[in-house]
């Protein structure tokens, strides 16, 4: 399928085709019938593609701020690396798009094959033929309204809100300041309320637009006339509620809307504006109201809403970001919103860069409204596979299931230093696939995962999906006689672990679980100092975690698992590592808490009994600082003691001296060398099944430790 895409590196922007992507649980396919191009928005993010690397850096000091971080807990080498993963991928474009459904998996069975939507959201309702789309954000299209109009829905739903915001009532004076898209939009939700309605931008274009179609008047900013007009307009009291849908880095806008208001007036604002808010002498002595409108209403950036399908009360949130969708698609089909006189130009897809030209001012022509349509007799609108490069087959091929920043910055590229050949790399979206696929020289790029399980070229198969599939994706591949290397965790609950382990045991294959830290330099040193030992050892492991919001993927007990699963199996795996011996027993406390952004099992302590006398002890911390460095481990035994900073260094002490230990990685490099070389040689997987079955079975038992408060004998 075609899509607009923009390569985030150089800042290139060109269609090309892609995987169609793939759909699962609460998701909708949609068959785009047009794009709206927000000019505005998407001027912004195009414009940080193609500014150089500084010019980024410039424009997302955020981003900055977090690449010093993480320079500091892991190393400037590693950083770089991850810097260069995100910079170096491609990029979809847009987030409003009309089409018709030709797939459901939505949960409420609102949506069948056939109905007429308009979709919305960031990395969903792309320029492409094919979207995938979360449930929540998808809204059936009226009838009467037609595709070209319901394009527009996303950005008015972000109207729409901000009105709301507002709280117009019939007769108020209202002033919209910037009248691109957003604001001609606003305008009219405004008139559509019974409002009267004044608009001001710096274009006279867009000014005598506004006052040809909906505005009760419209002013350039720069008329001198402009406030004695506005006096004349409100009687002399000014504004009821001022809403700011300007994008620019001036405060003139905020500072424009405090004079211009009655006092206890509203100002809202939608637009991305410098607020810099001067408390005299009119936000102080008119108690002015200052609001923001957070895009298209309850909901946004709300990942259980948007991503996980979980819908408000109607009760008690009336307005949603779908039922603003709803609401939108219904003015329109009322008559109370005409869209005709913002559409400016309609491109086909293939002429997409045509549209980006005049949006970006290569070409000087007046422009608001530019639709992409999207032509019903492409051919390749539903291919899920598409060859890139043709590089020899090896003795070791492998198909990659999921290709997140991970996967690219720590599975990939060892994998290919290591000698195998890359043949099938598969992920939800198809843009991601094809991007890694390139960069790292696959033979093939694909959104469904059946071309890697079906392919009797692939011998192995690596996983690094979200942690809800590891388990089925690693049960089909052991089915296809593939060898398998699963992200941690290998299961999220004790069902799916016997189902694993039925699997494996059926097959005549290598199966490992990316524990990669007893691989590490530093652990192997350690490790043999300790290797003569007869008696029990203490594995004393301390984790500054650091805080992860609850509403993370990998905070939801549905996708991620929460931290015990999916982190801490971690540290079991290096204690029997270090123990050299199986674990029999676990007891687990973490804190109490009332405060509703904790998660109170994410700062716990763990005590772990294992079969020859030694013990483990974890304290995983969640509210510790930053600043200090995240991983500490010691081992203590027969008069010596080991210990690691984080994988940066080590040392050893014993008689009375203490020898240095250098470190360079966390072992992720040697794991995937030492599983690809012991199925070269034919030699048993570097860690065992059942050592692996063990740990994934002693996170299920730290879970019911807590929840009945005793400790758990593992089988």
């Amino acid at each position: 399928m075609k899509q607009v895409i923009q390569n985030f590196k150089s800042g290139e922007l060109y269609v090309d085709d892609v995987p169609l992507p793939s759909i699962s649980e609460g998701m909708v396919l949609v068959e785009n019938k047009f794009s709206l191009i927000s000019a505005g928005t998407e001027r912004g993010t195009v414009k940080v593609g193609k500014a150089s690397l500084i010019g980024k850096a410039k424009q997302r000091p955020d981003l900055v701020a977090q690449v010093i971080q993480n320079i500091k807990k892991e190393g400037l080498k590693a950083t770089l690396d991850k810097v260069k993963t995100k910079l170096d991928s491609l990029k979809a474009l847009g987030y409003s798009t009309s089409g018709v459904v030709s797939a459901s998996m939505d949960t409420n069975n609102m949506f069948q094959v056939g109905d007429r939507v308009a979709c919305a959201g960031q990395d969903y309702a792309s320029h492409s033929e094919i979207v995938a789309v979360p449930q929540n954000l998808i809204a059936r299209i009226p009838d009467n309204v037609s595709f070209e109009d319901a394009s527009y829905t996303t950005l008015g739903a972000i109207a729409l809100q901000g009105v709301r915001q507002s709280e117009p009532t019939i007769g108020d004076n209202v002033c919209v300041i910037g009248l691109g898209l957003l604001g001609q939009i606003t305008c009219q939700l405004l008139k559509a309320n019974g409002c009267n309605v004044f608009g001001i931008d710096l274009s006279s274009r867009l000014v005598a637009l506004a006052n040809e179609t909906v505005a009760d008047n419209a002013m350039l900013r720069s008329d001198s006339n402009l406030l004695p007009t506005i006096d004349d307009f409100t009687n002399g009291h000014g504004f009821d509620s001022i809403i700011i849908t300007a994008a620019t880095p001036s405060n003139d806008p905020i500072e424009l809307s405090a004079e211009i208001a009655r006092k206890k007036g509203k100002i809202v604002v939608v637009g991305a504006v410098k607020m810099d808010i001067p408390r005299d002498p009119h936000f102080f002595r008119k108690e002015l109201d200052l609001r923001m409108s957070c895009s298209y209403g309850p909901g946004r950036y709300d990942v259980n809403y948007e991503e996980n399908g979980q819908d408000y009360p109607y009760a008690y949130v009336r307005w949603t970001e779908q039922r603003n969708m709803e609401a939108f698609l219904k003015l329109i089909s009322n008559g109370n919103v005409n869209l005709k006189p913002l559409t400016t130009h309609v491109f086909d897809i293939v002429e997409a860069e045509k549209a980006y030209d005049i949006v970006l001012g290569k070409v000087e022509e007046f422009s608001l409204g530019l639709l992409l349509k999207y032509d019903d007799s492409n051919s390749l609108k539903n291919v899920t596979k598409f060859k890139v490069n043709t590089n020899p087959v090896k003795n070791i091929n492998i198909g990659f299931i999921g290709a997140g920043s991970f996967a690219q910055s720590y599975l990939i590229p060892n994998v290919k230093t290591a000698g195998a050949s890359l043949d099938t790399v598969v992920t939800t979206k198809g843009i991601t696939s094809k991007n890694v696929a390139e960069k790292f020289g696959f033979n093939h790029t694909s959104s469904n995962a059946d071309d890697v399980m079906e392919n009797p070229q692939i011998n192995t198969v690596f996983i690094a999906t979200p942690h809800n599939s590891h388990a089925q994706y690693a049960i089909s591949a052991l089915k296809a006689n593939k060898h398998v290397f699963v992200e941690k965790p290998l299961a999220m609950t004790p069902e799916e672990l016997k189902d694993v382990e039925a699997a494996y045991k059926e097959a005549d294959v290598a199966l490992m679980v990316g524990f990669n830290r007893r691989f590490a330099d530093v652990s192997k040193a350690i490790k043999k100092a300790f290797e003569n030992l007869t008696e029990p050892v203490f594995v004393n492991i301390r984790v500054n975690a650091g805080f992860i919001p609850k509403e993370h993927w990998t905070q939801n007990p549905e996708i991620g698992g929460g931290r015990i699963i999916g982190e801490m199996c971690h540290f079991i795996d290096l204690m029997q590592y270090f123990t050299d011996s199986a674990p029999i027993k676990v007891y687990a406390e973490c804190i109490n808490t009332t405060n509703e952004k904790l998660k109170a099992d994410d700062t716990i302590s763990i005590i772990v009994k294992f079969k020859n006398g030694s013990v483990g002890s974890l304290n995983y911390l969640a509210n510790g600082d930053k600043s200090l460095p995240k991983e500490m481990i010691e081992v203590f035994g027969g008069g010596k003691t080991g210990r690691i900073h984080d994988f940066r260094s080590g040392e050893l002490h014993e008689g009375n001296k203490i020898t240095k230990i250098k470190s360079s990685s966390k072992g992720h490099k040697q794991e995937v060398e030492a599983f690809l070389t012991s199925i070269k040689e034919g030699t048993v997987s570097p860690i065992s099944f059942e050592s692996i079955r063990l740990t994934t079975e002693t996170t299920f038992k730290i879970i019911d430790s807590l929840n009945i408060g005793l400790p758990q004998t593992i089988s």
